[in-house]
This record gives C-alpha cells, sequence and structure tokens, in this order.
C-alpha cells in the first residue's frame, strides 16, 4: 500500500511587505515612507545605524537638466514619460548605446551589479560567506570565461563597438559616486563591509546571455527528477506521470511548414540526419533511453529498487541506484540555491506569444501579442525603453522599443519601424547529465583513462578569507558539477553499478554537457533582430540567436506574419535523447553535431492567419526527422488561446488590440473542465463541505480574483494531486515540511511490510513536485478512464476514510479541501475568494530576501491579490505542492499594433527604477494586476507628447 501520511505539508504563506501603492498623492506617500524608514533606523532597528532622508534619496536618477558626459560625440536626449520609461535619441551608434548605459545604470545598477556578480561566481563579494557555495557552482560553469571567449573571438567588430560604449556609460555615471549615492542597498552593505562597485567591462553584459540561457535551459530539472523518481517508482510509473504529447487535441506550434525533402533525405540516410557540425571531442554523447522520455532506467547503473507498494505497479526500476539517486539529489540542492536570473531556476518557465495576419484583424495589419512568464521579482528582470537615432543612417542605424535587460545593450522583445518579433521558451533539450567514472588519473573514456583539464578559481569573501577550488573538466570541456558538493564525492564512492560498468574506484562523477558552454554569437543577433526589416533579415539575425533557444514570432508593416526556431540544438540520433543522465565513458552516446539552422522548424504567412506559441510542441514528430526534445508542456494554454482566435474569426469576425489583450487576461481552468463535472456527482454526506461543493455548480470555470469557486477547486486539485501523487513520491522531490512513513528500501528494494523509516521532503515549496501545471493535468486526464488504478488509492489518515478508487478519492480531497480552507479563510464560505490565497509577493533578490526583517519591510512589496492561475493564459503561476501564493507571473504584457505602432501598449510587472522609495518602484504593479496596460508611445511626435521630463546628455 502507499505510505501512510503522518504529517502534510505544511503550507507557511511567503512573508511579505504590505505594499505602498502608487496613486494620485503617490509623491507624498513617497514622502511619508522615507520619513518612517529614517525613524526606523534612527530607533536602532537595522545595525543601529542613522540614514537621513538625504541618504534615501541620494541615489535618485537626474531626469531633467543637462549632464556632461565625457565620450559622447553630440548630444543625446532621455525623454521620460509620466513612468520613467525612457525614449533616448542620439545621431550614432556609439552614442546610443552609451546613453543606454548611463540611462540604465541611474535606474537599475545595484540589479546589474549584483547580476555581474552572479554571473562571474563572485557574490561572496558582496554578501559574504553564505554565497561561497553558490560560487563554487557557478566558477565551474565558468559563465564569465565563455563570455569573454565570445567576446575575444565570436563577436562582430560593431558588437563589441556597441559593447564598448555601453560599459562607458555606465562607468560615466559610476565615477566619482560612493556607494550610498547609487543605491540604498549600497548603503545597507556598507554596515556589513567594505564593497564598492567596480568598474563595468562589456563582459559583463555578454556574461547576462549565459544567465539568461541558464533558466532557459529546457529539460535538465525532468531529467534529474526522472532518476530521482526511480528510488521508488518503476518505469511504468514514471511512464504515468510523464505522458506523451496530446498531438491529436493540442496543436504543435508549426503545422504548415514543409519538411517532407528534409523527411525523405532523413529515412534514406543513416538515421542521424544532417548537421551543422560534428562533435568534438570526447564524452559528449546523447543519452538514450524508452520512447517518450517516460522511462525509469539509467543506463550504465544498476541496483534495483522496488517501486512504492500499492501504486501502479511495483517493477524495479533497472537503471537508477540509490548510489545515483542521492548524487542527483545532491546536484539538485546546488541547482535550486542559485539565484533565479529570469525564472524559476530551469522549472515552470512558460511564456505566451501570438501573431494574427491582417485579414482577421480590425486594422487590416497584424497584431502581435508577447507575455513571457518568469519568477516575480523586484525590480522586474525587464526594463521598458526605447532606442532612436534622429535620423536613421549608416552612422546611427537605430530606431527600437521594447523591453531590455539592466546591464545589457539593445532591445531583447520589442519592434522597430517596420517588424514587431515576441518570444517564448521552446524547452528544446540542449543539456545532458554524464555519469564519469573517476579516478585518480582522471575518467574513463572508450577503455581509456583521459586526465582531466584543470584550473584554479579563487573566491574572495566579504569578512572572511579567501577560498582556492579545483575546476576539473573532460578534455572536451564537460565541467564535473559533483566536485562541488562533499554529499556528492562521498555518495559517489558507494554508488553500486552493473557488471557492464566500469569498477567504481573513487566513484562516479556528473558533467555536464550544455550548448551555452561553447562560445556563441546571441550578443550579435540582439543587434541584428533590433534593426532587422523584413522575414529575410529577422531569420537571419535569428540563426545568430544561438542560446538560449526561444520561439521567436514575426510581424511586419507589410502585413507579413511569421514563425522561426533558432538556437544552437543537438542532433541526437535516438528519438528519446536525452531523458536521463547516462554513461560518459561510452563513445555511442556522444552527440552527432547541431541541426543547421535552416533545416530547423519556421513558418510563413500560414493560411489559417495567425500562430500561436505557448510552450507547446514545435512540431509534430512524424512530419519532422529530428528530436527537439521529448519534454514539451503539453498545450492547455496554447490550445486555449487557439480556440480564443477561432472563436473570434471564425463567420469573418475581426480582432482589436483590446482583443489581444482581454486573451491575455483568460482565466480559465482546463483542468477545472474536465474534473468539475465529476467532482458534482461525488455524494457528500457532510452538510459542511456539501456547501463548499455547491460552489462548484454553475462555475463557468474562470478563476478570478474574487471567486470563491475558484479557490474550494484549486484546493480540491491540490488535494487530488496530494493523495494520488504527491504521498507516494520520493522524499528529494516532496515540499520540506511533509513527513511520511513509507517503505524501507535498500538496494534490493522494500525489506519487509512492517520495516517504515519516516522521511520529510527537501525542496522548497516554488520548486516540489506534484506542481499542479499541465503536466499533470494531462497525468488526470489519462488516468480518468482507469477508476480503479492504483494511483487513486490512498491510506485512512486520522478521521478520514482510505480511498480505493477515483471517487473515494476525490470525496476525500473534497472534504479535505474543504477543512483546509476553513482553517484559512474561514469558515462561512460567503468571505472565500480565489486572491485571498493566490496573492503576489514581490521581493528584492538580495537584501529583501536575506536581509534583516526591516530591511525586507523596506525593500520589499505586497500582497496582491491575482486572478489567474497554473497553465491558464493569465499564468499567475502556483506550485500545488508548495501552496497557493503566486511563484512565477506574465513578467510583462504587450501588444503590437502593426497598422499604428503608436497604438501598441506594453506593462510591466514592477516599474522603470529600482530605487526603493522612487515614484517609479512599483508604479506599474496595480495596472499589471489588474490586466490593463499603457500607452507605448513610437514616433517623436507620440513621444513628445507624453514626455514628462527631459534629461539631456552633453559631450
Amino acid at each position: 500500500m502507499p505510505p501512510n501520511t503522518t504529517a502534510t505539508t505544511g503550507d507557511t504563506a511567503t512573508t511579505g511587505a504590505t505594499s505602498v501603492k502608487s496613486g494620485r498623492k503617490k509623491g507624498r506617500k513617497a514622502r511619508l515612507v522615507v520619513l518612517v524608514l529614517v525613524l526606523a533606523l534612527i530607533a536602532g532597528v537595522a545595525y543601529g545605524a542613522y540614514w537621513s532622508i538625504s541618504t534615501v534619496r541620494a541615489s535618485f536618477p537626474q531626469t531633467t537638466g543637462s549632464i556632461k558626459l565625457d565620450g559622447l560625440s553630440g548630444p543625446v536626449d532621455v525623454k521620460r514619460d509620466g513612468y520613467g520609461i525612457p525614449q533616448i535619441y542620439a545621431s550614432s551608434d556609439e552614442d546610443l548605446f552609451m546613453a543606454q548605459g548611463y540611462v540604465q545604470a541611474q535606474d537599475r545598477f545595484y540589479e546589474m551589479d549584483v547580476r555581474r556578480h552572479m554571473t562571474s561566481g563572485r557574490l561572496s563579494e558582496m554578501f559574504g560567506k553564505s554565497q561561497v557555495t553558490n560560487d563554487e557552482f557557478l566558477r565551474t560553469l565558468g559563465w564569465d570565461r565563455i563570455a569573454q571567449q565570445e567576446y575575444d573571438h565570436k563577436l562582430l567588430p560593431a558588437t563589441k563597438k556597441y559593447l564598448q560604449a555601453y560599459a562607458k556609460g555606465v562607468n560615466a555615471y559610476l565615477q566619482g559616486k560612493d556607494g550610498k549615492d547609487i543605491s540604498l542597498e549600497y548603503a545597507a552593505l556598507g554596515f556589513t563591509n567594505d564593497y564598492k562597485p567596480g568598474k563595468w567591462t562589456p563582459v559583463d553584459s555578454v556574461s547576462w546571455l549565459k544567465a539568461m540561457a541558464w533558466d532557459l535551459r529546457g529539460n535538465m530539472q525532468d531529467e534529474i527528477d526522472r532518476a530521482l523518481m526511480a528510488s521508488r517508482l518503476g518505469p511504468q510509473q514514471i511512464q504515468d506521470l510523464y505522458p506523451s504529447y496530446p498531438y491529436g487535441r493540442n496543436k504543435p506550434i508549426v503545422q504548415e511548414g514543409q519538411y517532407d525533402d528534409l523527411t525523405q533525405a532523413f529515412q534514406q540516410g543513416d538515421g542521424t540526419g544532417s548537421s551543422s557540425s560534428q562533435g568534438s571531442g570526447d564524452g559528449t554523447g546523447s543519452s538514450q533511453g524508452t520512447a517518450g522520455g517516460t522511462t525509469g532506467s539509467s543506463q550504465g547503473t544498476s541496483g534495483s529498487s522496488q517501486g512504492t507498494s500499492g501504486t501502479t505497479g511495483s517493477s524495479a526500476s533497472a537503471g537508477t541506484s540509490s548510489g545515483l539517486t542521492g548524487q542527483l539529489g545532491g546536484l539538485y540542492d546546488v541547482l535550486d540555491d542559485l539565484p533565479a536570473a529570469v525564472g524559476v531556476n530551469g522549472q515552470g518557465i512558460g511564456s505566451n506569444s501570438w501573431v494574427v495576419a491582417g485579414k482577421h484583424t480590425i486594422t487590416g495589419k497584424p497584431l502581435l501579442a508577447n507575455d513571457p512568464h518568469l519568477s516575480a521579482s523586484l525590480p522586474s528582470v525587464w526594463y521598458q525603453m526605447g532606442l532612436h537615432c534622429r535620423t536613421v543612417s549608416a552612422k546611427c542605424q537605430y530606431d527600437v522599443t521594447g523591453y531590455t535587460f539592466a546591464g545589457m545593450p539593445g532591445v531583447i522583445i520589442g519592434h522597430n519601424a517596420k517588424i514587431a518579433w515576441g518570444m517564448t521558451n521552446s524547452g528544446v533539450d540542449v543539456t545532458d547529465l554524464y555519469l564519469e567514472k573517476v579516478s585518480a588519473n582522471g575518467y574513463l573514456y572508450d577503455g581509456k583513462v583521459r586526465p582531466f583539464r584543470t584550473r584554479e578559481e579563487t573566491i574572495r569573501v566579504a569578512g572572511g578569507k579567501s577560498k582556492t577550488i579545483v575546476v576539473r573538466q573532460t578534455q572536451d570541456g564537460m565541467p564535473l558539477l559533483s566536485d562541488r558538493d562533499d554529499e556528492l564525492v562521498q555518495v559517489g564512492r558507494k554508488a553500486s553499478v552493473n557488471a557492464a560498468a566500469p569498477d567504481r574506484g573513487d566513484g562516479y562523477g556528473i558533467a555536464l554537457r550544455w550548448t551555452a558552454l561553447d562560445p556563441g554569437t546571441s550578443m550579435d543577433a540582439v543587434f541584428a533582430l533590433d534593426k532587422a526589416g523584413d522575414w529575410d533579415g529577422f531569420r537571419a539575425a535569428a540563426a545568430e540567436f544561438d542560446v538560449p533557444s526561444q520561439n521567436l514570432v514575426y510581424a511586419s508593416t507589410d502585413n507579413h506574419i511569421g514563425y522561426t526556431l533558432p538556437g544552437r540544438i543537438p542532433a541526437r540520433s535516438a528519438k528519446d535523447a536525452g531523458a536521463l543522465p547516462v554513461p560518459g565513458w561510452e563513445p555511442k552516446y556522444r552527440w552527432k553535431g547541431f541541426i543547421k539552422q535552416d533545416e530547423l522548424p519556421h513558418e510563413y504567412d500560414p493560411a489559417r492567419g495567425y500562430i500561436v506559441t505557448a510552450n507547446q510542441a514545435v512540431v509534430d514528430p512524424d512530419k519532422y526527422p529530428y528530436t527537439l526534445t521529448t519534454d514539451w508542456g503539453y498545450g492547455a494554454r496554447s490550445q486555449r488561446i487557439t480556440d480564443l482566435i477561432e472563436s473570434k474569426i471564425k463567420d469573418g469576425g475581426k480582432i482589436s488590440t483590446d482583443d489581444m489583450r482581454q486573451m491575455q487576461l483568460d482565466n480559465s481552468s482546463e483542468i477545472a473542465k474536465l474534473l468539475v463535472p465529476k467532482l458534482l456527482k461525488i455524494d457528500i454526506d457532510d452538510p459542511e463541505v456539501r456547501k463548499a461543493q455547491e460552489l462548484l455548480e454553475g462555475w463557468d470555470y474562470t478563476q478570478d480574483a474574487d471567486s470563491a469557486a475558484a479557490a474550494y477547486f484549486n484546493a480540491v486539485w491540490r488535494n487530488i494531486l496530494k493523495l494520488a501523487f504527491g504521498n507516494k513520491l520520493p522524499k528529494e522531490v516532496r515540499v520540506k515540511g511533509q513527513c511520511l512513513w513509507v517503505d524501507k528500501i535498500d538496494s534490493t528494494g522494500p525489506v519487509d511490510d512492517d520495516a517504515k523509516v519516516r522521511e520529510c521532503g527537501q525542496r522548497d515549496g516554488d520548486q516540489a513536485q506534484p506542481d499542479g501545471g499541465d503536466r499533470w493535468f494531462e497525468v488526470v486526464r489519462t488516468l480518468m478512464d482507469k477508476p480503479d488504478s492504483d494511483w487513486w488509492k490512498a491510506p485512512r489518515s486520522g478521521t478520514r476514510p482510505a480511498a480505493n478508487n477515483r471517487d473515494q478519492l476525490f470525496a476525500r480531497a473534497l472534504i479535505d479541501a474543504r477543512w483546509e480552507l476553513t482553517a484559512k479563510l474561514g469558515k462561512d464560505i460567503d468571505t472565500w475568494s480565489w486572491g485571498r490565497l493566490h496573492r503576489l509577493f514581490l521581493k528584492n533578490q538580495t537584501l529583501g530576501t536575506e536581509g534583516p526583517k526591516v530591511l525586507q519591510y523596506i525593500l520589499n512589496r505586497g500582497p496582491w491579490k491575482l486572478s489567474g492561475g497554473e497553465a491558464t493564459v493569465n499564468a499567475s503561476g502556483w506550485n500545488a505542492a508548495g501552496g497557493y501564493n503566486v511563484v512565477w507571473v506574465p513578467s510583462m504584457r504587450m501588444v503590437v499594433n502593426l497598422a499604428d505602432l503608436d497604438k501598441s501598449k506594453w506593462i510591466n510587472l514592477s516599474g522603470a527604477s529600482g530605487h526603493a522609495f522612487s515614484a517609479h518602484y512599483t508604479d506599474q504593479t496595480g495596472k499589471w494586476a489588474d490586466g490593463e496596460l499603457l500607452p507605448w508611445s513610437f514616433t517623436t511626435a507620440a513621444v513628445d507628447k507624453s514626455t514628462s521630463d527631459t534629461l539631456v546628455l552633453q559631450p
């Protein structure tokens, strides 16, 4: 039987400070908050120090008048609207990007500084010994080293020139300033160490692309999770939890692309297709597993472990030993501690983007929408701005506006005068984990011991002694990640393997093959996209965007739409490659090169008149010869967007800009549509539970913030997941605080029915499983027709009866959800609402997370009560294993009107400023939460009309 539950997940709410919301009196409110801050600090609450109002205001940027900047060739105008969003006007490319560096540093330098310390593995220099482990791991990956190689050997001369100009602008801002003059956070850091910001370099900007690629790296987390699950689940059980993509129900992105010639060539060839270059060196193999990426075995390891008694089947996991499970658990701990750059450490990353052709729009020209879903942060990862040449010419080539990253020149997502583009994460598999047979002399490959390439890294620690580490890499550059954790080393020495594998010797290590560890050209792509004027130029620019691989949608003022998938994507021989860690000592696992850019999926002006990307499958595998990944998002959002578009355009209907906005706010729950009819048929005796069940009668499945039905349904969904799946998963993937008595397992499987051990979950709430996303939608959908499946069985717990089938488990969930919400929201269901459970807290990602409580109060904002939910179009994501608070969000929203660019709309999660008491710290958040969009001026006349402040940068 499944393990008996002795304690359920602790639903501790995320802490946060009450929001000081902006409004008509936000200037007065800001002054009051500053006064409160000063009084608190005078009282000695934080560090016992006195901070004056002038200290708090010292870092606010100058936004009017003029400033002299050495290095400019001519004057530059910086025009800010009422939300502090800057539009920059210059007469040369270098002046434009120098001004961009200066202005971004004005608003966001602390954020930029933290980012570059993260990407270079130097967080300990700012925050002390607590960050040494993170730095060790980041130094092992060596992002800044790869960025330096890109800058030295890969990037175009023009790109280097722009990066240098940007750095010059940042450093012009820093010149002569103390930390407290730059940001409030530096004033706080000054009480604990003597850290002072150094000069900005071009490589600091390039490194940020590596952090972006890390958070968007694809299926590495699924690869780890499948291996961890194999400690308690058999292959069929794991396959149940990773079902096949529903191609018949949720359409892929590319539906009208032509790949007949490519497919025919593939079928006539050797089964590997053509590739742009062959994998070099040794040990870079692709991984092999069972079809669909659902196997529970990892080749090259042994030691069987039985599935949990009482769940679907108890067949032994043929490959993943307890030693490997421990290794991967240790690796997960390291990965989980890393600061998220733009996402939730690679999990839960989603986005929506779609484009509608002019034949279906009111304007007669295309409309393009985008809302990337990333972890909630303060300030937002995005920074809005426009970069305008007064006259576009060979000397000054840019007229572009959109969303940038503070710390990086150019515009990442947005539009210029001719085209617009949006991005979503493709999720293609660009990482593989390898088991390495490590000895004193090196690692085993193809029957020979090869020496590691090594380097020393010295980590400087604020307030402490420096630490030196040795980084080991295989000959082809794969870093040995397991060197970074003592537990991994010890467990690797004990890992059991089968007879076909080499003797363990000093143990197995874990190495990483990742496309972003090769120097690339993504920085070139940013500038090329910004000035592209047509489809051919767009495709050529996108081809340089090698990592991370993104879905790119396109629209143009001359009435065309398109999609392309760029990126350096491994060509693997196995259809299910990349599903699990594989033995690095066997040559047959190496990659077969990379798929050629002209063979990657793309689509131009499809007959249907629209293209939707929302992390679903890119292309039907029966129509495309290469395996891009087996771990797509399952298409709940993408199909809902498709259905909304189809409903609008049927019978000749037309779509407006506001229709696109309304689609972005769609709160419909696909899993509720499936489950609620079944839930309403469950007989419930308890009248109080029945009252809650009645909330679902007549509910339209929309998850508005004020909906009591949405609150109750999501609580029921959470309890279904916990009872059916969560209580049967291994501790490595369960949420912290959830402790269960489970069957004791050793290398031969369960010991006996009476041998129980208490195991507590090990993951943070925003990373644990089951997270409740659309993979779990598909899991439950598949099992609905199997009402007697062992997954639906749950033991008795306290006064709650045991469940022996689906309907009994649903009844348990209805009961448990009623009393869970009674504890959280009160007995009176008339007071319940989804927004009371589903709240957003915005946290400063450094001192607002780890600093003293008073600093957290000063720097953080929230809560906001949100509509939306997991795997809905309005994707305010929450993790069902951890609770109801929002963990990832539409980090921005935009709708571009290609008929009149000045009628485009946009919004950011927070505001333009990173300064805690600026009027623009969170002045967009309230409107964002309400689903509003702001006017997005582009032409000079429109920008001038919306300008509130003008700053002139003089040479």
